[in-house]
């Protein structure tokens, strides 16, 4: 080919539809697929605009120049993709707007807070309503101008100083640890910042949102992939706010509020002493829970625990009935997994695939019948579910509650009331769990809890169940769109949260991740998540695990524990 001949490239008009090849001239970036895009037979209307791409399953920035024979599929909000780049961007125009608005100021994004992100504004004075209505009227100013998004590759020592110069050093120091000589720099107006990942090339597609005052910082709204032209209403989260708090003031008081003074740690050899207080921090948080439930034993028959998906709620479950048996209550361990209903009664998804996430999936009425009894003081025989045959039979242990015994149950569905809707709410004790990290890599790039709960997950399941990479990340939606029916509505309603994130667990997981996410072949469609994933982890220096105690929830997922898992 000659530098003039034209580009032809395979679009992928919508999912799962056939590629159509298309013909570029030479030198075309991707954002003049998006005119041709529109036109092709397959193509539907889009609800919200293209913020990227995805060449060859890696993601690109619209700005950037494809070669002849790739593989192009356009990314807008519709998809986990699309909704990280249009956050990112938004938060690097809030940035802009805050400091135009309230000259010196600082921001700060902590963490997720219903459909939205919470954050605060470090200025002189404490924050006013005025101010951030103030900072949204400047944000739409510059997203009605559509101002472009430059992206500039300079070198990690100029990219350094040059933060250093606008003030953003948490930023310039965790650039100090990674491994690449070069970086991208985004610049919107006057205000320049990194990135940690691609961003939208303009800011014209940034429509959806809404910026809002939450005492004492702010709360900026965004939609959803399911929904990506409409904000959806805000729900309150009290009691997941004060489980973030609380994880904050944690981190105070290890001294780790980011990835580079984790790293800092990491290479004074202070670790094992950071890693044996933070195990401090959940054991104390375990005793608490078990105290406040020996303190209602009178009242309480039944504990329920449930998070979403890595949160690590069984080593949680052996260390609470340590706990318990230390304020003399004797638990007795029931899987609701042991509850499903024979293989060919079990419920299908969309897709016609079995769907064990659903309550249907659960014989309620034999799970309630024996809770009933067991508290009642029955003599119960527990069933076993084999996963092999997917039959179910009454081969467990047989149990007769005393005063003394109290009943645990863990299952994804153990916060939905109508799983166990024949027991009290007065007699019940309900426990969500997850892994809530208080870790920011810096100022405006939280780590997503998501994010961590698939790193271990994607351990674990090699470590324990010989599973790739390439199948846990396959599965992950189908895993996430479980958990948004079957926990997250449910989780303000519970009696504790407990968070089970450790400061240092990425440190410790790295070594195990990175050689599996290596191992996604570039010709998969999970190659651009297991790319992001390698990316996310090379901000950590490595610590091996020699200081992680047996009994510690990372057990769980990189093994040596002294828990069955």
């Amino acid at each position: 080919m000659t530098p003039e001949s034209p580009l032809r490239v395979h679009l992928i008009p919508a999912a799962g539809q056939p590629p159509q090849d298309v013909s570029l001239p030479a030198g075309a970036r991707l954002v003049d697929l998006l005119p041709i895009a529109d036109q092709l037979p397959g193509s539907r209307p889009r609800r919200s605009p293209v913020v990227c791409a995805r060449v060859n399953y890696a993601i690109r920035s619209l700005l950037s120049t494809p070669r002849d024979g790739d593989q192009v599929e356009l990314i807008d909000l519709e998809s986990d993709d699309g909704i990280r780049i249009y956050t990112r961007t938004l938060i690097l125009v809030l940035a802009r707007a805050a400091r135009e608005v309230l000259p010196g100021c600082s921001v700060t994004v902590e963490h997720s807070l219903g459909n939205g992100l919470y954050g605060e504004i470090h200025f002189e004075r404490p924050l006013k309503t005025s101010d951030v209505v103030a900072i949204e009227a400047r944000m739409r100013e510059i997203i009605a101008a559509d101002e472009p998004i430059i992206r500039q590759r300079v070198s990690k020592e100029e990219a350094i100083h040059r933060l250093k110069a606008q003030g953003q050093q948490d930023t310039a120091n965790l650039l100090r640890y990674l491994p690449s000589d070069a970086v991208d720099l985004y610049t919107c107006g006057w205000f320049t910042d990194y990135a940690f990942g691609t961003v939208a090339h303009r800011t014209g597609v940034l429509q959806v949102f809404r910026l809002r005052m939450y005492v004492p910082g702010f709360i900026l709204e965004l939609p959803r992939a399911t929904a990506p032209d409409f904000l959806p209403p805000y729900v309150e989260q009290g009691k997941l706010a004060n489980i973030f708090y609380e994880a904050e003031r944690w981190g105070r008081v290890l001294g780790v509020k980011d990835v580079a003074t984790l790293n800092e740690a990491i290479e004074a050899g202070k670790i094992g002493d950071l890693i044996r207080v933070a195990e401090a921090f959940h054991e104390k948080k375990i005793a608490q829970i078990a105290d406040l439930i020996a303190a209602n034993i009178e009242r309480i028959r039944i504990v329920l625990i449930a998070g979403p998906s890595s949160s690590g709620k069984t080593t949680f479950a052996h260390r609470l009935a340590i706990q318990l048996r230390v304020n003399g209550i004797l638990p007795v361990p029931v899987s609701m997994d042991n509850y499903f209903v024979d293989r060919e009664h079990t419920p299908r998804d969309e897709q016609g695939n079995y769907d064990f996430d659903s309550p249907e999936a659960v014989d309620q009425a034999l799970f309630n019948d024996q809770l009933t009894k067991m508290i009642q003081g029955e003599e119960v025989t527990l069933p076993v579910f084999d996963f092999l045959t997917g039959k179910r039979s009454f081969t467990g242990p047989t149990v007769r509650l005393s005063p003394r015994h109290l009943v645990v149950v863990e299952g994804i569905h153990g916060l939905n009331d109508a799983l166990t809707s024949a027991i009290p709410l007065g007699r019940k004790f309900k426990i969500y769990i997850s892994d809530l990290t208080q870790l920011n890599l810096d100022r405006l790039n939280r780590i997503s809890t998501t994010d961590v709960r698939i790193i271990r997950r994607i351990v674990r399941d090699n470590q324990h169940r010989g599973r790739s990479a390439l199948e846990t990340i396959r599965m992950w939606p189908s895993v996430r769109r479980g958990e948004e029916r079957n926990i997250f509505p449910f989780q303000e309603a519970t009696d504790v949260m407990f968070n089970s994130a450790l400061v240092y667990e990425l440190a410790v997981l790295k070594p195990y991740a990175e050689p599996l996410l290596n191992q996604v072949p570039h010709d998969q469609p999970e190659y651009s998540e297991a790319r992001r994933l390698l990316k996310f982890l090379s901000y950590f220096l490595p610590c091996d695990d020699s200081d992680v105690p047996a009994t510690s929830i990372i057990r769980e997922f990189i093994g040596g524990g002294c828990f069955p898992t």
